[in-house]
């Protein structure tokens, strides 16, 4: 019997470590910058074409290489950051296992032009497959220029399953915002079919923050820093008012690298204990500066996974240095330029000695069994004289109530004596009084046949303009309200490419945007309807609901824009108005729960109420 066991060639073990470090294009983009920022350069540009499945270019101006170096660096586990494997606990640049190079030549076409300042001249070198097909002398400038192209063209399964441009875009610019956010003093650019979507000047981190997040950010950034022995934290956090539904910005970086840490976030979040809504998040970027032997970063091939040593204590000061920032903010007086209507409070002089004693003045004659039918403030007056004998009319306030109570009474409390029976909607909404009751402005109350019917009157707005929305997407007939002043609003690059996925979704909801240039949008129009919302934080909020929708694009729409525009709990409703959200209720497909699953409704039955007051 022959053996079994064989060797793989290089190139098929090239592709099996590609599966696991090069997942999609950004996986490309961030192992090539990153040997770019290990390679000291000051400017690295890339040049991205339909979202990187048809090309990739990363240029910087770095040490560069030999031509050894380069026909080297593509080989499997050949690296310049570790000798031995002591190097793994002292590790100080960005890679070190040697397998991006390799695993990036195995799934796509590679050429790559280098030089070194003290060379003439510089090396290009062509790949495709694993295989080297040329390389030969070129000119070039100092530094790498590295072009991938036709990415995963030998691999149809994994090129097949790449999602659509613009959701490999949006993760091309995760990948390429946690790479900038390190490196202030670096300059990057990033383009995309031609068009600029970056371009980031070195400057300060709070600046770099700025100019990749918006400006906003300026005023909502508080400042981070605390130094021990153990480990040095530095970085920002948001001020409470900056809370958001879903962040998206909430970043760790450990000597330099990304890092998420679910135990660490619990501890920044810890901070805003009742500072904030709850499920409202807050937007952070903090650094970390640990000794490298004391974790480790050699755990996952993506390297965002790290273990640390000494977990808890980090924990508590981290915990401990956010709260300090939030409470230098909160002890900032802020001025009250709103006092109309306030009570004016004399400030006290103790020089004038004359200030009389407050005294209570009151009618000791009052009698009010002798001043009956008298208002309150009579019982102060003096002078005051009301008739004690009552109205010999009094009976007409009263006329007409004795039926209609009675009458209310038996539609509230008849029902059958035989068991209860499903009852579809249409029964239910036939059968139910014509008075309703609200209960903590949060919940509706009616009787009907089978006994008392609460509605959530958030959640019943939600389905009803959910579905409203839903057939205007469907039908384009939404009605748009112009603004007198529009307005304007700011998107990191990430969020603008969203946005202007889901323009044209908005305009058939009655939202009229208008593109400005430098990821800034005006705000020409409104949907008709939702009066008082504030636009900014509206349309903001539906593109942090859009980046992940729970079933198609079009309904996370619909559904962000109900949340946003439905009734709040709270809110005072006559009867007219609750009956109106009932029988708009009951004209929807669904009355019994919210697009995303939660009850609207539900009926406390006759039976229940009898046996509770038995």
């Amino acid at each position: 019997m022959s053996d079994l066991i064989r060797l793989l060639p290089d190139s098929v073990a090239n592709q099996i470590a590609a599966g696991e470090v090069i997942q999609r294009p950004a996986s490309v983009i961030k192992e090539l910058v990153e040997n770019s920022v290990d390679a000291g350069a000051k400017t690295i540009h890339v040049l991205v074409v339909d979202a990187g499945r048809t090309s990739i270019q990363v240029i910087d101006d770095g040490k560069g290489m030999s031509e050894t170096d380069a026909r080297l660096s593509f080989e499997r586990h050949a690296t310049s950051k570790i000798k031995e494997a002591a190097d793994l606990f002292a590790l100080h640049t960005m890679g070190f296992r040697g397998e991006a190079l390799a695993s990036i030549a195995a799934v796509s076409q590679v050429e790559l032009q280098t030089r070194r300042e003290e060379d003439e001249i510089g090396t290009q070198l062509m790949i495709a497959g694993s295989k080297v097909l040329s390389q030969e002398p070129v000119s070039c400038p100092v530094g790498s220029n590295f072009k991938v192209e036709n990415l995963f063209f030998n691999v149809p399964a994994r090129r097949k399953f790449l999602k659509t441009n613009v959701t490999e875009l949006s993760n091309i610019l995760t990948a390429y915002e946690r790479i900038v956010l390190v490196y202030p003093d670096i300059h990057f650019t990033l383009h995309h079919n031609g068009t600029e979507l970056m371009n980031l000047r070195p400057g300060t981190l709070r600046q770099r923050i700025a100019d990749v997040f918006g400006k906003q950010y300026h005023q909502d950034l508080l400042p981070v820093e605390v130094q021990t022995a153990m480990c040095t934290i530095k970085g920002f956090v948001s001020k409470p008012e900056a809370a958001r539904k879903k962040s998206g910005q909430d970043y760790f970086f450990v000597n330099g690298r990304f890092m998420k840490h679910p135990y660490f976030h619990k501890a920044v979040m810890s901070a805003y204990d009742r500072l904030i809504p709850e499920g409202m998040q807050i937007p952070y970027f903090l650094y970390f500066e640990v000794e490298p032997s004391e974790i480790d970063v050699n755990i996952h091939p993506t390297k965002t996974e790290i273990k640390f040593e000494n977990e808890q204590a980090i924990w508590q000061i981290l915990s401990a240095s956010v709260r300090d920032a939030i409470g230098k903010f909160c002890e900032v007086p802020t001025i009250e330029f709103d006092t109309q209507g306030r009570p004016e409070i004399p400030v006290f002089d103790p020089s004038h000695d004359d200030i009389a004693a407050p005294r209570v003045q009151y009618n000791p004659d009052y009698n009010p069994f002798k001043n009956a039918g008298t208002s309150g403030s009579s019982a102060f007056s003096k002078n005051s004289k009301v008739s004690n004998t009552p109205d010999p009319a009094w009976e007409s306030l009263y006329e007409g109530l004795t039926p209609q109570r009675e009458a209310t009474q038996q539609s509230f409390f008849e029902e059958e004596q035989t068991t209860l029976q499903p009852q579809s909607p249409t029964e239910i909404l036939s059968e139910k009084s014509p008075a309703h009751y609200q209960y903590k402005g949060r919940y509706l109350m009616t009787a009907v046949k089978s006994g008392l019917m609460i509605i959530d009157q958030h959640r019943a707005d939600i389905r009803i303009r959910y579905e409203r929305y839903i057939k205007d997407l469907n039908n384009h007939t939404a009605n748009t309200q112009k603004l007198l002043f529009p307005e304007t609003v700011t998107f990191s690059p990430s969020d603008a490419v969203v946005l202007e996925q889901v323009m044209t979704d908005m305009a058939d909801i009655g939202f009229d945007l208008s593109d400005l240039g430098g990821h800034t949008f005006a705000i020409n129009g409104v949907p008709a309807g939702i009066e008082g919302l504030d636009p900014v934080q509206l349309i903001r909020q539906m593109v942090t609901d859009a980046q992940n929708p729970i079933e198609s694009l079009n309904s996370q729409i619909a559904l962000s824009l109900a949340r946003s525009a439905a009734i709040p709990y709270g809110q005072i409703l006559n009867n007219e108005e609750m009956e109106s959200i009932i029988n708009e209720l009951f004209s929807c497909s669904n009355v019994n729960y919210t697009p995303d699953g939660k009850a609207i409704l539900c009926i406390l039955p006759q039976g229940d109420i009898e046996q509770l007051l038995g």
